[in-house]
């Protein structure tokens, strides 16, 4: 009968092997969940500022402003909520007519962007709303 020699040494490398594996799996699951953490609180802040600038033309409308006035301030940055720019756009569809009160309804889209459109970190927005006034 033969005596095996060297099985526990090739035994070994393969446990090592597979273990770097697994670890350089780990490590890279890792950084996809930072990166993937990182998106979802960039979006959170592009919502936010997208909802902020929708805010600020309601607001704008409601003092008695018009299109005109949210065309001219596009686009907008806000002091808390840096890198972001929200830029806005207005449509006043028409005049109604209610027994003898006459309402506007304006259609507000507020588009909030971060980075530049073709990177990896590029996050946008967007928010519709209608004000009637």
């Amino acid at each position: 009968m033969r005596q095996q020699n060297g099985f526990s040494l090739v035994m070994a490398i393969f446990i090592l092997v597979i273990l770097s594996l697994l670890g350089g799996y780990m490590v890279k699951l890792s950084g996809v969940q930072h990166a993937t953490t990182v998106n979802v609180i960039q979006s959170s802040r592009a919502y936010q500022a997208a909802k902020a600038g929708s805010s600020w033309a309601m607001a704008r409308i409601s003092s008695g402003g018009d299109c005109s006035h949210i065309a001219a301030a596009s686009p907008l940055s806000f002091t808390d909520i840096i890198g972001f720019s929200v830029s806005l756009g207005c449509i006043s569809s028409a005049v109604y007519t209610e027994g003898t009160d006459s309402y506007i309804v304006y259609k507000v889209t507020a588009l909030s962007e971060y980075g530049a459109y073709n990177s990896t970190s590029y996050i946008s927005r967007k928010v519709d709303v209608s004000v009637v006034y």
